[in-house]
């Protein structure tokens, strides 16, 4: 028969009911309907959808709509790719992200980074950014279904921040040649577009010149143009600001409708000063599976030969795709939590669809989640709305996108670029933690100099290194004391003391001959400790009898049962070194009783 505590217990089996495993209860919590409904948001949110929110939905949709098409263009024309292909990436990654998405703010479409991390490979074939983004969205899912998105934890804030500085150095660098119209070509690294801008400035045009300088002066006086308003103002100037908030919202935009319309003026005259974005192949999209071969110098490459080209670094791109989405949705959840499992999905299944529609990898975008919850956006129908808002533009505008300058395209890329750059993080890392800082300055040169793939791995294991290094080296808090008239010293271990340390941590302890020959009482502190490895238990046990030997008396206080089990099998009785309570001085007294009673049976025995 069972008693009362047995039924209580949530791990005694009742008569007629299966042991509840938890295999089982991981099965029932994945097939719940609860489940299933925070895999698809939009059953969640849809329900309760009002008119108000369509309204501000709306809103959000068309202002975040105005600045995806110029920067739509401008990230594929970074990438290499027809200037449709932007558009087409901003489309149907907004269609899916609405279906699939959990954070309201976040806006899905090309991104800066991504496109200069896919222009070495668009440099053989177009075709590698539609595998790119089929590929990138298959492992981005998989990692989400497997709910690995804690490996990124391994990615620390300095590798992020030195990644996305070298990225806008060389994205805006690379923009030198369309800004000034110079000869020759962007390079792959911020050093390579620097010294073709140095080697070819003699070819800068001059009208290109003006109008591009022209729009990064507008886009900076509009962003900071702001109407004050007080508890005092008109309704009228308080509706005027609000008003002007939008526009200043859509400056991109704006400016490049106003540049379009100079250069329409201009060409019905007969002129053709700046160079112009060109023909733009409207309409939608040839559906069809991405693509697994492609023609490159007349050879065909197969998928294996594709794998190959892109090597380990295209691992990357997937990488700083979760990366980006997830800081972005972070960033502008405030108090909500951000469910990182559902994001890996709805961001694998953005490029996974959108890959059969010819478009380029995409991801969450600072810029455009800033603009959209500065809007007021309520729910992921906002990417609905901006992914109408495209499609119009590339099925019945499409003529009406020839006519923009790419200095104009080039302005709204680089200020763009000087918006990410964050070197406040140089300051803080300098006071605080100049080995961070190291990091920080490793990714960014290496990003800029080499590749931004290579930036981020230097980063990465450099920051394994100082991981490693602090393992090896953990930090053991010294300190001197006095119980009556007995001189003592504390070594306190902290954290997980691994193999690694296994030869540091003894010499730690034995150090205690030098600087604090004077104490004859040694105590190991282990409330701090939470896991030690076999090799160094061993070697501690070694250092202590050698301390013992030298007339020292040691207390192991407040260690773990399984610690003090570890030690009783490496060494039996070494229990008796173990003492616990909430303080060590009554059991210092207590040895020194005890020893100075032997000393006195050891004289009289004499």
């Amino acid at each position: 028969m069972f008693n009362k505590m047995d039924r209580d217990d949530p791990r005694t089996p009742l008569l007629g009911h299966a042991p509840n495993s938890r295999v089982r209860r991981t099965a029932t919590r994945l097939c719940s309907l609860q489940s299933w409904k925070r895999r698809l948001p939009v059953t969640i949110w849809l329900p309760k959808y009002t008119f108000e929110f369509l309204l501000r939905d709306i809103i959000a949709g068309i202002t975040v709509g105005l600045t995806s098409i110029p920067q739509g263009i401008a990230y594929a024309m970074v990438a290499g790719l027809p200037p449709q292909v932007g558009l087409y990436s901003s489309i149907f990654p907004g269609l899916v992200y609405s279906i699939f998405g959990s954070c309201k703010d976040v806006t899905v479409g090309p991104t800066a980074i991504l496109s200069a991390l896919l222009a070495k490979y668009v440099a053989k074939s177009a075709d590698f950014a539609y595998l790119a983004s089929f590929l990138s969205g298959c492992i981005i899912m998989l990692l989400g279904i497997l709910q690995l998105g804690f490996l990124l934890d391994f990615i620390s804030k300095p590798v992020i921040c030195g990644f996305t500085t070298a990225a806008a150095l060389q994205i805006s660098a690379s923009q030198l040649r369309s800004l000034f119209r110079i000869a020759g070509s962007s390079g792959g690294t911020f050093i390579d577009a620097i010294i073709n801008f140095f080697t070819h400035i003699t070819t800068i045009h001059l009208w290109d010149s003006v109008l591009g300088i022209s729009t990064i002066i507008a886009l900076i006086l509009l962003k900071r143009a702001v109407i004050p308003v007080s508890e005092t103002s008109s309704i009228c100037r308080t509706q005027l600001a609000k008003s002007w908030q939008y526009v200043v919202r859509a400056r991109n935009a704006l400016v490049v409708f106003v540049c379009a319309i100079v250069a329409f003026i201009l060409k019905t005259k007969g002129l053709t000063p700046f160079a112009l974005t060109g023909t733009i192949q409207g309409g939608l999209p040839n559906f069809s599976p991405p693509p697994f071969s492609t023609e490159v110098l007349n050879k065909t490459l197969d998928f294996e030969d594709m794998l190959t080209v892109y090597g380990p670094e295209g691992l990357v791109m997937p990488l700083v795709a979760i990366l980006e989405s997830i800081a972005i949705a972070k960033a502008f959840a405030g108090a909500t939590s951000v469910d990182g499992t559902q994001e890996m999905i709805a961001i694998g299944a953005c490029n996974i669809v959108s890959s059969f529609a010819q478009s380029m990898p995409a991801t969450g975008s600072f810029t455009r989640t800033a603009i959209n919850h500065a809007s007021g956006v309520t729910t992921p129908a906002g990417s609905f709305f901006k992914a109408c808002l495209v499609l119009l533009a590339v099925t019945l505008l499409a003529d009406a996108f020839y006519f923009i300058p790419r200095a104009t395209l080039a302005g709204i890329i680089m200020v763009a670029m000087f918006s990410i750059i964050e070197l406040t993080i140089v300051k803080r890392l300098w006071r605080n933690s100049k080995i961070e800082l190291v990091v920080y300055a490793l990714t960014v040169v290496m990003g800029a100099c080499v590749g931004l793939e290579y930036g981020i791995l230097v980063g990465v294991c450099a920051d394994i290194l100082r991981a490693l290094a602090h393992t090896a080296r953990p930090n053991i808090h010294t300190s001197m004391f006095k119980v009556g008239n007995q001189d003592c010293v504390s070594l306190v271990l902290v954290g997980a003391l691994s193999f690694a340390s296994c030869e540091r941590v003894p010499r730690v302890v034995r150090g205690v001959r030098g600087e604090w020959a004077r104490a004859r009482v040694v105590i190991l502190d282990g409330r701090q400790l939470h896991a030690i490895d076999y090799g160094v238990a061993e070697n501690l046990i070694s250092v202590i009898l050698d301390l013992e030997e030298d007339n020292r008396r040691i207390l192991l206080w407040n260690f773990k049962e399984s610690h003090q089990q570890l030690f009783e099998d490496l060494h039996p009785g070494f229990s008796e070194k173990f003492v616990n309570g909430p303080s060590i001085d009554q059991h210092i007294l207590s040895m020194c009783k005890h020893h100075w009673f032997c000393n006195m049976n050891e004289l009289s025995m004499s």
